[in-house]
Protein backbone atom coordinates (compact mmCIF):
# COMPACT_ATOMS: atom_id res chain seq x y z
CA UNK A 1 0.00 0.00 0.00
CA UNK A 2 1.75 3.43 -1.37
CA UNK A 3 1.44 6.64 0.06
CA UNK A 4 -2.01 8.56 -0.16
CA UNK A 5 -3.64 5.08 -1.28
CA UNK A 6 -6.44 5.63 0.62
CA UNK A 7 -9.86 6.98 -0.56
CA UNK A 8 -11.63 10.22 0.54
CA UNK A 9 -14.74 8.79 1.27
CA UNK A 10 -13.54 5.96 3.39
CA UNK A 11 -13.12 6.37 7.49
CA UNK A 12 -9.75 6.34 7.61
CA UNK A 13 -10.57 5.37 11.72
CA UNK A 14 -7.91 3.67 14.09
CA UNK A 15 -8.30 2.40 17.82
CA UNK A 16 -5.20 3.31 19.23
CA UNK A 17 -3.72 2.96 23.05
CA UNK A 18 -1.43 1.03 26.00
CA UNK A 19 -2.75 -2.56 26.84
CA UNK A 20 -0.72 -5.18 28.70
CA UNK A 21 0.74 -8.17 27.17
CA UNK A 22 2.12 -11.53 28.44
CA UNK A 23 5.79 -11.65 27.89
CA UNK A 24 8.65 -13.44 27.86
CA UNK A 25 8.93 -16.17 31.39
CA UNK A 26 5.21 -14.81 31.43
CA UNK A 27 5.87 -11.59 32.63
CA UNK A 28 2.87 -8.71 32.06
CA UNK A 29 4.62 -5.86 30.30
CA UNK A 30 2.68 -2.76 28.67
CA UNK A 31 2.87 -2.33 24.71
CA UNK A 32 1.03 0.27 22.27
CA UNK A 33 -1.27 -1.52 20.08
CA UNK A 34 -2.83 0.89 17.24
CA UNK A 35 -5.51 -1.14 14.63
CA UNK A 36 -7.61 -0.22 12.02
CA UNK A 37 -11.27 -0.17 12.39
CA UNK A 38 -13.63 -3.06 11.19
CA UNK A 39 -13.65 -6.82 11.23
CA UNK A 40 -10.27 -7.16 9.31
CA UNK A 41 -8.74 -9.40 7.80
CA UNK A 42 -5.34 -7.26 8.91
CA UNK A 43 -2.02 -8.55 8.66
CA UNK A 44 0.40 -7.73 11.75
CA UNK A 45 3.49 -5.60 12.36
CA UNK A 46 5.70 -6.16 15.61
CA UNK A 47 7.52 -3.17 16.22
CA UNK A 48 10.99 -3.41 17.97
CA UNK A 49 11.50 0.13 19.69
CA UNK A 50 15.26 1.84 19.60
CA UNK A 51 17.91 2.45 22.02
CA UNK A 52 16.16 5.64 22.86
CA UNK A 53 13.41 3.33 24.40
CA UNK A 54 9.78 3.07 24.09
CA UNK A 55 8.69 6.66 23.11
CA UNK A 56 6.16 8.99 21.44
CA UNK A 57 7.86 8.32 17.91
CA UNK A 58 7.06 4.52 18.39
CA UNK A 59 3.50 5.01 18.86
CA UNK A 60 3.37 7.36 16.11
CA UNK A 61 4.82 4.73 13.92
CA UNK A 62 2.56 2.63 15.34
CA UNK A 63 -0.79 4.79 14.52
CA UNK A 64 1.31 4.87 11.03
CA UNK A 65 1.02 1.39 10.48
CA UNK A 66 -2.63 1.24 11.50
CA UNK A 67 -3.63 3.58 9.24
CA UNK A 68 -1.85 1.47 6.50
CA UNK A 69 -4.43 -1.49 7.54
CA UNK A 70 -1.97 -3.51 10.15
CA UNK A 71 -2.42 -4.41 13.29
CA UNK A 72 0.58 -2.73 15.17
CA UNK A 73 1.89 -3.54 18.51
CA UNK A 74 4.54 -2.24 20.09
CA UNK A 75 5.88 -4.10 23.20
CA UNK A 76 8.29 -1.91 25.93
CA UNK A 77 11.06 -3.79 26.05
CA UNK A 78 12.10 -1.66 28.99
CA UNK A 79 9.24 -2.58 30.81
CA UNK A 80 11.11 -4.47 33.59
CA UNK A 81 13.27 -1.68 34.26
CA UNK A 82 10.39 0.62 35.82
CA UNK A 83 8.53 3.50 34.66
CA UNK A 84 9.04 7.46 34.10
CA UNK A 85 9.73 9.32 31.00
CA UNK A 86 10.91 7.44 28.33
CA UNK A 87 14.34 9.12 28.53
CA UNK A 88 14.58 8.45 32.18
CA UNK A 89 13.66 4.42 31.60
CA UNK A 90 15.92 4.29 28.76
CA UNK A 91 19.05 5.71 30.70
CA UNK A 92 18.17 3.34 33.55
CA UNK A 93 17.82 0.01 31.05
CA UNK A 94 21.25 1.68 29.62
CA UNK A 95 22.94 1.64 32.90
CA UNK A 96 21.69 -2.20 32.93
CA UNK A 97 23.56 -3.16 30.42
CA UNK A 98 20.08 -2.48 27.62
CA UNK A 99 17.95 -4.77 26.67
CA UNK A 100 18.71 -8.84 27.09
CA UNK A 101 18.53 -10.65 23.94
CA UNK A 102 16.95 -13.80 25.14
CA UNK A 103 14.40 -11.52 27.14
CA UNK A 104 13.73 -9.31 23.57
CA UNK A 105 13.11 -12.59 21.62
CA UNK A 106 11.02 -14.06 24.49
CA UNK A 107 8.43 -10.84 24.18
CA UNK A 108 8.81 -10.67 20.78
CA UNK A 109 7.52 -14.67 20.35
CA UNK A 110 4.65 -13.54 22.96
CA UNK A 111 3.62 -10.66 20.81
CA UNK A 112 3.63 -12.36 17.49
CA UNK A 113 1.19 -14.97 18.99
CA UNK A 114 -1.00 -11.99 20.81
CA UNK A 115 -0.92 -10.66 16.75
CA UNK A 116 -2.24 -14.04 15.49
CA UNK A 117 -4.66 -14.27 18.33
CA UNK A 118 -6.66 -11.39 17.56
CA UNK A 119 -9.90 -11.84 15.58
CA UNK A 120 -9.18 -9.61 13.10
CA UNK A 121 -6.16 -11.22 12.05
CA UNK A 122 -5.26 -12.59 8.48
CA UNK A 123 -2.44 -15.06 10.39
CA UNK A 124 0.64 -13.03 9.06
CA UNK A 125 3.31 -10.99 10.85
CA UNK A 126 6.08 -8.74 10.18
CA UNK A 127 8.53 -7.52 12.15
CA UNK A 128 9.81 -4.06 12.13
CA UNK A 129 12.63 -2.03 13.90
CA UNK A 130 15.11 1.05 13.83
CA UNK A 131 18.46 1.19 15.29
CA UNK A 132 18.67 -1.82 17.93
CA UNK A 133 15.14 -2.22 16.81
CA UNK A 134 16.65 -3.41 13.46
CA UNK A 135 19.24 -5.60 15.52
CA UNK A 136 16.16 -7.10 17.40
CA UNK A 137 13.98 -7.56 13.99
CA UNK A 138 16.52 -9.37 12.92
CA UNK A 139 17.22 -11.56 15.74
CA UNK A 140 13.69 -12.21 15.86
CA UNK A 141 13.46 -13.37 12.39
CA UNK A 142 17.07 -15.82 12.75
CA UNK A 143 15.70 -17.40 16.33
CA UNK A 144 11.83 -17.87 15.55
CA UNK A 145 9.85 -19.55 12.85
CA UNK A 146 6.91 -17.41 13.19
CA UNK A 147 7.75 -14.33 11.54
CA UNK A 148 6.28 -13.77 7.59
CA UNK A 149 8.79 -10.81 6.67
CA UNK A 150 11.33 -8.82 8.45
CA UNK A 151 12.49 -5.25 8.17
CA UNK A 152 15.80 -3.77 9.14
CA UNK A 153 16.19 -0.20 9.16
CA UNK A 154 20.02 0.80 10.18
CA UNK A 155 20.28 -1.70 12.77
CA UNK A 156 23.83 -1.30 14.39
CA UNK A 157 25.80 -4.26 15.93
CA UNK A 158 24.15 -6.90 13.73
CA UNK A 159 28.25 -7.29 13.03
CA UNK A 160 30.08 -7.91 15.91
CA UNK A 161 33.37 -8.25 16.74
CA UNK A 162 34.30 -11.26 19.44
CA UNK A 163 35.60 -9.13 22.25
CA UNK A 164 31.79 -7.23 21.84
CA UNK A 165 29.39 -9.77 22.86
CA UNK A 166 28.28 -9.52 26.72
CA UNK A 167 25.73 -11.83 28.50
CA UNK A 168 23.22 -9.59 27.51
CA UNK A 169 24.05 -9.85 23.90
CA UNK A 170 25.73 -13.40 23.51
CA UNK A 171 25.56 -13.72 19.76
CA UNK A 172 26.05 -11.53 16.61
CA UNK A 173 22.96 -11.48 14.47
CA UNK A 174 25.32 -11.82 10.95
CA UNK A 175 26.12 -15.62 12.35
CA UNK A 176 22.67 -16.51 12.64
CA UNK A 177 22.29 -15.31 9.12
CA UNK A 178 21.74 -19.63 8.03
CA UNK A 179 18.77 -19.63 10.71
CA UNK A 180 16.81 -16.62 8.61
CA UNK A 181 13.24 -17.86 8.36
CA UNK A 182 11.88 -15.08 6.16
CA UNK A 183 11.99 -12.59 3.67
CA UNK A 184 14.46 -9.41 4.89
CA UNK A 185 13.91 -5.51 3.81
CA UNK A 186 17.35 -3.25 4.61
CA UNK A 187 17.07 -0.03 4.59
CA UNK A 188 20.15 1.82 5.31
CA UNK A 189 22.21 5.29 5.22
CA UNK A 190 25.31 5.58 3.54
CA UNK A 191 26.79 8.14 6.01
CA UNK A 192 26.03 6.09 8.77
CA UNK A 193 28.92 4.92 11.07
CA UNK A 194 26.56 2.29 13.04
CA UNK A 195 26.24 0.01 10.60
CA UNK A 196 28.77 1.44 8.13
CA UNK A 197 28.57 0.77 4.54
CA UNK A 198 31.49 -1.93 5.15
CA UNK A 199 28.87 -4.06 8.17
CA UNK A 200 26.82 -3.74 5.70
CA UNK A 201 28.35 -5.23 2.77
CA UNK A 202 29.61 -7.69 5.12
CA UNK A 203 25.98 -8.57 6.35
CA UNK A 204 24.87 -8.62 2.11
CA UNK A 205 27.73 -11.08 1.05
CA UNK A 206 26.36 -13.72 4.39
CA UNK A 207 23.13 -13.29 2.76
CA UNK A 208 23.58 -14.52 -0.16
CA UNK A 209 26.50 -16.89 1.04
CA UNK A 210 23.46 -18.77 2.74
CA UNK A 211 20.81 -18.00 -0.74
CA UNK A 212 18.14 -15.55 1.57
CA UNK A 213 15.33 -13.68 0.00
CA UNK A 214 16.53 -10.14 1.04
CA UNK A 215 16.72 -7.03 -0.87
CA UNK A 216 19.32 -4.10 0.96
CA UNK A 217 18.40 -0.12 -0.40
CA UNK A 218 21.26 2.29 0.90
CA UNK A 219 20.85 6.27 0.38
CA UNK A 220 23.25 8.76 -0.30
CA UNK A 221 23.17 11.84 1.83
CA UNK A 222 21.52 9.98 4.89
CA UNK A 223 22.96 8.66 7.85
CA UNK A 224 21.46 7.12 10.97
CA UNK A 225 17.80 7.74 11.88
CA UNK A 226 17.08 9.62 8.72
CA UNK A 227 13.79 9.21 8.83
CA UNK A 228 13.04 10.52 12.28
CA UNK A 229 11.49 13.73 12.03
CA UNK A 230 12.12 14.61 15.62
CA UNK A 231 15.76 15.52 15.06
CA UNK A 232 18.06 17.46 12.30
CA UNK A 233 19.29 13.50 10.78
CA UNK A 234 16.04 13.84 9.52
CA UNK A 235 16.15 13.35 5.82
CA UNK A 236 12.57 13.50 3.88
CA UNK A 237 12.96 12.32 0.53
CA UNK A 238 15.23 9.67 1.52
CA UNK A 239 12.87 8.90 4.61
CA UNK A 240 9.62 8.61 2.10
CA UNK A 241 11.39 6.77 -0.34
CA UNK A 242 11.64 4.27 2.66
CA UNK A 243 8.66 4.27 4.03
CA UNK A 244 7.29 3.62 0.48
CA UNK A 245 10.10 0.52 0.07
CA UNK A 246 8.44 -0.48 3.76
CA UNK A 247 5.30 -0.60 2.75
CA UNK A 248 5.78 -2.31 -0.29
CA UNK A 249 7.53 -5.01 0.64
CA UNK A 250 5.69 -5.90 3.48
CA UNK A 251 2.29 -5.45 1.57
CA UNK A 252 3.89 -8.22 -0.82
CA UNK A 253 4.51 -10.82 2.02
CA UNK A 254 1.53 -10.21 4.99
CA UNK A 255 -1.03 -9.17 2.47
Amino acid sequence: MSWNSFRTDSQQAIVAGITTITGGKGDQIHAYVARPEGPGPFPGVLLMHHLPGWDELYMEFARRFAQHGYTAVCPDLYCRVGHGTPDEVAAKARAEGGADDNEVVADADQAIQWLRAQPTSNGKVGVVGTCSGGRHALLVASKLKNVDACVDLWGGRVVMAPDALTPRLPVAPIDLTADLSCPLLGLFGNDDAAPTPAEVDQHEAELKKHGKNYEFHRYDGAGHAFWYHDRPVFRPQQAMDAWAKTFDFLGRYLS
